[in-house]
């Protein structure tokens, strides 16, 4: 279900706080350089916040247990993903979503798929655990919207043709963690491409989901066109996921491209699809 585009809710698994999590997180602390408060899980910096002293330190430790709860959990429901798990980015989001004001490509209130412009994925998968812990029980709201191929399919007619002299380029001048694939660009095109058409925004069928406070929710975020669109103080992990250990590789957005362009796509490891 997770790999065919489901989003897998868990109504009843809250991530309970500690009082001085419960401070921390009431006191938001952004620094006004990012929309979130986010942790490097190589170099253990917390960016995005303005605290210091020992509310840094619950901040910092709040997103470490949370990260090794979202491990233990993707590694409890799905085991054969374990051997190809890479835990990136933990983040804290504490903004009303909905009083957010952003660029057209920065604004997740729009349907889009999740696309990296300076870190390539290569045909790696973008799987992402959300809990929402809003002290108040205000609840996070979404629109999740078509298919991933029906998506596709309605912007992939606009798509330029590759440019391999950009990617090297982008590569070299240290704007992107190593290069590239066409993969990678067809999904930000997709990404850019879905943001910019507000016709389609306003036009596509979408569902809007609530996900209350206390509940964790598990995306492929690259796979489930999605916006979010209300809520506040929720927590997130995003994992990238080596699609050798997939399940179901043929329903992968690489596998799908692959299909519709009719490009046999290569992976960072050599698989194609």
């Amino acid at each position: 279900m997770l790999e065919g585009g489901a989003v897998l809710l868990f109504s009843a698994l809250p991530f309970l706080l500690t009082n001085a999590e419960t401070s921390v997180v009431c006191a938001a602390g952004l620094d006004g350089s990012a929309k979130n408060i986010s942790l490097d899980p190589v170099t253990h910096q917390c960016k995005g916040s303005s605290l210091t002293g020992a509310e840094l330190e619950t901040m910092i430790g709040l997103l470490k247990r949370f990260a090794s709860c979202a491990t233990t959990l993707v590694e409890g429901l799905f085991p054969a993903y374990a051997e190809g798990l890479s835990c990136a980015r933990t983040s804290f989001r504490p903004v009303e979503i909905a009083d957010r004001r952003t660029s057209w490509r920065q604004d997740d209130k729009r349907l889009h798929v999740d696309a990296f412009p300076s870190r390539p994925m290569q045909g790696r998968r973008i799987l992402r655990v959300f809990t929402n812990i809003d002290p108040d029980g205000a609840p996070r709201r979404w629109r999740i919207g078509p298919t991933f191929e029906a998506y596709a399919q309605q912007f992939l007619p606009s798509l330029p043709r590759a440019n391999p002299g950009k990617t090297w380029l982008l590569e070299h001048l240290g704007l992107t963690k190593g290069r590239r694939s066409r993969y990678d660009e067809i999904m930000l095109f997709l990404h850019d491409a879905a943001k910019r058409d507000l016709d389609w925004q306003r036009g596509t069928p979408a569902d809007d989901v609530k996900f209350g406070s206390g509940c964790t929710w598990i995306v492929f975020t690259d796979q489930v066109p999605h916006a979010a669109i209300a809520g506040r103080n929720a927590l997130e992990q995003t994992f990238y996921i080596d699609p050798a250990v997939l399940a179901r590789p043929e329903t992968a957005p690489l596998a799908i491209l692959g299909r519709l362009c009719g490009t046999v796509m290569t992976t960072s490891k050599g698989l194609t699809a």
